[in-house]
């Protein structure tokens, strides 16, 4: 007798983490007004470890085994740490189309680095997907970047904290085949809590002076798009390739530009508007052959292709 797998389950986690991930942006700009790159960094990662921490305790996880401490410390410092305060960074010298847009390479050097390290597949619809989903992404970023406030500076740190996304999730991957989602979420954002220490001075000035809705905004970003939506994306990533996942945050960028309209009254243009719809098809298109591959019979899975990878 067969147990059915809940498919379901990869797809509500992935798309819990997209929408989260993209409110991030608009947090993270609000909260920069009041705090330091660093120091809101250091917050964030604090409040998102307090988090998990506890529901470690209520669930009773353990440490995570020897073989999966190489990954979680890699991704850790890469993409718990140093991706925070580069794109913290990032957001106070660029619009937030131009950030979308820098950052949104992350997917493409995700597929590469996954290919190359992991051997991920790179079927033709993946590919398509992401040129897709690329191209909507430069249309937000073209789009959104007419007020000519971008600096070189602005742009490079995106660009740094794409390298150090692409790079975590990759080094996060192995790590899951080894401890369980909460576990490498849990001790990842620990290690970029202590490799951000060296911004305590600064956070403990900043946040006496800091307003509170500030403060309210850096400790949500900590619970939710830190400590709930990175172990959304560990529980879907551990299902599927990391190619694919990466693929599926192409999303992010047409959902910034929707919470942008809500939350801060920016209504966006023509062309954005169709830049968000080709981000949304491409991880359509992404994702299409996956969903085809369900209804293959289970008889007969093809060589060399794991039953574990099921795109979310």
């Amino acid at each position: 007798m067969t147990n059915p797998a809940p498919r379901p389950l990869p797809a509500l986690a992935a798309a819990v983490t997209v929408v989260l991930w993209a409110s991030a942006f608009v947090a993270i700009r609000s909260a920069g007004d009041s705090y330091s790159p660093g120091a809101l960094a250091l917050g964030r990662l604090l409040s998102g470890s307090l988090a998990l921490g506890l529901l470690c305790l209520v669930r009773r996880e353990g440490l995570p085994p020897r073989s999966a401490w190489r990954g979680i410390g890699i991704s850790g410092v890469l993409w718990f740490g140093f991706y925070m305060v580069a794109l913290n960074w990032g957001e106070q010298r660029v619009d937030a189309g131009t950030a979308a847009l820098v950052v949104n390479v992350g997917p493409l050097l995700i597929a590469l680095l996954g290919a190359r390290l992991l051997g991920d597949p790179m079927p033709p619809r993946l590919l398509a997907g992401m040129a897709v989903s690329f191209a909507g992404a430069v249309t937000v970023g073209l789009s959104m970047a007419g007020g000519g406030g971008s600096s070189v500076l602005g742009v490079v740190l995106c660009l740094l904290a794409a390298v150090a996304y692409a790079a975590g999730v990759v080094s996060q991957k192995p790590a899951l085949a080894r401890a369980s989602a909460l576990q490498v979420t849990t001790y990842g954002c620990l290690v970029g809590t202590v490799a951000c220490l060296p911004f305590t001075g600064q956070l403990v000035h900043q946040v006496a002076d800091a307003p509170l809705s500030a403060t309210l905004d850096m400790v949500y970003l900590g619970v939710f798009p830190t400590a709930l939506a990175f172990t959304t994306w560990a529980y879907a990533l551990a299902r599927t390739t990391a190619s694919r996942m990466g693929a599926t945050t192409y999303a992010v960028p047409a959902l910034v530009v929707l919470m942008s309209w809500l939350a801060l009254g920016e209504v966006p243009g023509p062309v954005t508007l169709v830049g968000g719809a080709l981000c949304l098809a491409g991880v359509a298109v992404s994702r299409s052959r996956a969903r085809a591959r369900t209804r293959a019979p289970r008889s007969a899975p093809a060589a060399g292709e794991p039953h574990s990878e099921q795109v979310p």
